[in-house]
């Protein structure tokens, strides 16, 4: 069921019932007012009869001819009256009789002054009536016919009225529902007629503080950042492509030129060193690949645990000079750093942040004329700070922008080898690490290279 629907359904349903608690609290405060002013109707026949029988002098005959007159036009009172031995002294209609008086009504009105019960849906009235310092029972009976079609005409009006109010509430309901979601569903139809290759596609917003405008400009905001992860992946896809390329195109050029003609020893050492240093290419590019994907999860499914930095420096130019024996790499600590204390202490990933430190010294060393990177170790009360700087041929002002880029390569890219993943990836693992890294350069003068990481 569609929510318009059931919001129609539950606002009739809401709105019947007070409806309904409406016409209750009418017909039981209707009904009350009819018995009570009924009730005092008979006390003022009952008060009368018996003042024209006490006081008047009435004769039982006048009165009984009364009685019998009024009965044709009207429902007329039936009054008796008793002394207290129960001795019936007057009655308007002894032969019907309505209301059988006993001896214990008798005693409950001297007792209670005056009681009141129903005769089947005939009222009852009994009361002390109070006449030369004696006291006599006086009762009253009648059928409230007009009261009561009062009240049927009440109840039955109420119960129309009730079904024709519903009736229009629901249809209300379902015209304003519908036309409270029509926003709602021109949504519905432009959101099918995104896709993958339509996602500069938008939903409308009215500029509005609604609701249904903060979906709409949520929407809009979640399409921005989906087109932007497509347009990244495609690029992604796009520069793998390109560097699988090129090494795999050398390996099959040199070994279809093996294959193809005879060589002697010497040459087919040059083309399998060829072909291996382009494998090794392939092997770093996919390690690189690797590490990168690591780098995108989730920081909450990345193991984390105490890491000291200086080992972790230590371990990473152990890997680089493993690597290439002519690098260097000169370690500094400052003299406020104490090395058993929880300064140079961070928690994350060992793996991943030796990842970062050994591109950083490797990029220091590669593009560095000495081959020599220097990474010094400080701190403040809430980061570790690294720098990591050499003395190379720096990073032109236009390069700067897009240095983080995955795949991009600068104007440096003839110099030394590369795949362009190093500085984004590492810029990805310290940003994991809710870390920063900025750069300061200057061309011929060096790079240094800026890494801020919370301590413990």
């Amino acid at each position: 069921m569609k929510i318009r629907n059931k919001l129609s359904i539950l606002f009739t349903i809401l709105t019947a019932t007070i409806l309904l608690a409406f016409v209750f609290v009418i017909y039981a405060t209707s009904r009350q007012d009819r018995e009570s002013a009924f009730y005092k109707r008979l006390e003022k026949e009952a008060l009368t009869k018996a003042n024209l029988f006490f006081k008047a002098g009435i004769d039982e005959v006048t009165l009984q001819n009364i009685y019998r007159n009024n009965q044709q036009i009207i429902n007329e009172v039936e009054v008796a009256i008793y002394d207290t031995t129960f001795h019936l002294l007057y009655h308007d209609a002894e032969d019907i009789d309505f209301v059988k008086e006993t001896s214990e009504l008798i005693n409950q009105v001297m007792q209670h002054g005056i009681v009141q019960f129903y005769q089947n849906e005939w009222q009852v009235v009994g009361m002390r009536y109070v006449y030369e310092n004696k006291n006599y029972i006086v009762t009253a009976t009648a059928f409230d016919q007009y009261g009561y079609k009062k009240l049927d005409t009440l109840l039955k009006n109420s119960l129309i009225i009730f079904l024709v109010a519903i009736a229009f509430i629901y249809l209300a309901g379902r015209f304003l529902s519908r036309k409270a979601f029509e926003p709602v569903k021109h949504m519905t139809d432009k959101a099918k007629k995104i896709s993958a290759s339509r996602l500069d596609l938008r939903l409308t917003s009215n500029n509005s503080r609604d609701e249904i405008s903060e979906l709409a400009n949520t929407f809009n905001e979640m399409l921005n950042r989906l087109e932007h992860s497509f347009e990244a992946q495609k690029n992604f896809v796009s520069n793998i492509a390109h560097e699988l390329r090129t090494p795999l195109a050398a390996i099959i050029t040199e070994l279809e030129l093996s294959v193809n003609k005879d060589r002697n020893v010497a040459e087919y050492k040059v083309a399998i060193h060829k072909a291996l240093s382009d494998s090794n290419k392939l092997a770093r590019l996919s390690n690189s690949l690797l590490d990168l994907a690591k780098a995108s999860y989730d920081p909450s499914e990345i193991a984390k645990k105490v890491l000291r930095i200086d080992e972790l420096l230590l371990d990473a130019s152990v890997l680089v000079q493993r690597a290439h024996p002519e690098y260097k790499v000169d370690i500094r600590f400052a003299e406020n750093i104490d090395e058993e204390e929880t300064q140079i202490s961070v928690q994350g990933n060992e793996y991943l942040l030796k990842v970062a430190f050994v591109n950083l010294i490797d990029n220091g060393c590669k593009f560095s004329g000495n081959k020599q990177c220097s990474v010094s170790i400080s701190c403040n009360n809430t980061d570790i700070i690294l720098q990591f700087a050499d003395q190379g041929i720096g990073i032109p002002e236009s390069n700067l922008k897009n240095i983080f880029t995955p795949f991009y390569r600068g104007d440096n890219r003839n110099i030394a080898d590369g795949n362009g993943i190093g500085l984004s990836l590492t810029q990805k693992i310290i940003a994991l690490h809710n870390g920063t890294i900025s750069i300061a350069t200057a061309p011929h003068k060096g790079t240094t290279f800026t890494v801020l990481l919370p301590h413990l």
